[in-house]
């Protein structure tokens, strides 16, 4: 049977292109399983320790938020609180937002945002590249004053939106438990001492730390936060003075390291110019806490460590900042 000449093109294609190519792959399958890098030259002063970072910018949205929002998203749906024609509305410091709006995009439903005005430039213009509304609130209430910003409009206008509120929504830390922590695991062989991860809406630090306890009681799990309520580590909660989300345990972590600002910028520094990685603030805040584990357990406790944290995006949103100039 003879084939028109289109047909005979589109044949000879498909017979050349590899399976993946063939099927596809979804915007969801994309998120998870992420790289675990390794700061050799960090470590390079004690030896047989590891220190390593889950990358989370290998996920589609370019950041470790793209697990919650979707395990949001998701159970939104299932539970049927998120109904068809409802719109997602949350507060946000920028991950997680783009987050949703990346996810708005791809399965067509409309994502309204309350965020601080003071968030990156870069962080505003991909938001608008996704076509998200963007409700812009006080910077000097930070992150808090766009929680209450969400909450106001989700309590006036229930019947129009989705109120997702990462910040007490449990599908937030079971993202975690499911997934970075089971990935963690099998990545590092349960050879993993030591768990490091900043605090935020807390629900990367709860979910992994609840499974990683239950795979091996002996890990370690430490949290790590600003050393004050004025601090510019992007996304990250100073506990005593914010609004405590209400997945947050304190009782989880075996202990709480406090992290300066000029530190985590002269780590994405350091990191930059000596491992050739280009880190967001709050992920170069969790290397000096995760060194500072490192260091310890090494010293004082006379122990080869495989400590494990979470770099939570890059520094291409962080790249308008002055700090990357500083000597």
């Amino acid at each position: 049977m003879n084939q028109a000449p289109a047909e005979i093109a589109a044949n000879a294609s498909a017979q050349y292109l590899p399976e993946t190519a063939r099927s596809g792959q979804s915007l969801l399958a994309r998120i998870g399983n992420t790289p675990l890098l390794r700061f050799d030259r960090l470590t390079a002063h004690l030896p047989g320790s590891a220190l390593l970072g889950k990358a989370e910018w290998y996920n589609p949205g370019g950041s470790v938020k793209d697990r919650a929002a979707a395990n949001i998203v998701a159970e939104g749906r299932r539970s049927g609180q998120f109904a068809s024609g409802k719109i997602l509305l949350d507060s946000t410091s920028g991950n997680t937002g783009i987050a949703y709006a990346m996810l708005g995009a791809a399965e067509g439903f409309p994502v309204t945002l309350c965020m601080p005005s003071n968030v990156s430039v870069e962080r505003k213009r991909i938001l608008a590249a996704y076509g998200a509304n963007i409700i812009y609130t006080d910077p000097g209430e930070g992150s808090d004053g766009a929680i209450r910003m969400a909450r106001q409009l989700a309590a006036s206008h229930p019947d129009l939106y989705f109120y997702a509120d990462q910040y007490s929504n449990d599908a937030n830390w079971l993202a975690h438990y499911h997934g970075t922590a089971n990935e963690i695991w099998q990545q590092t062989g349960g050879q993993i001492t030591h768990f490091v991860s900043m605090l935020g809406t807390s629900g990367t630090f709860m979910g992994t730390t609840r499974r990683l306890k239950e795979l091996n009681p002996a890990i370690r799990c430490i949290s790590l936060q600003p050393d004050s309520a004025f601090h510019g580590i992007e996304g990250a909660k100073h506990m005593p003075s914010a609004m405590v989300p209400k997945i947050y345990d304190s009782a989880l972590a075996d202990e709480n390291i406090e992290i300066a600002t000029e530190d985590a910028h002269a780590m994405a520094r350091r990191v930059a110019r000596e491992c050739g990685l280009l880190l967001g603030i709050s992920a170069a805040a969790a290397i000096v806490g995760s060194l500072k584990i490192s260091e310890r357990s090494h010293v004082r406790e006379n122990r080869q460590a495989v400590v494990v944290t979470i770099l939570c995006d890059s520094g291409d949103k962080y790249l308008s900042e002055r700090f990357w100039s500083e000597k």
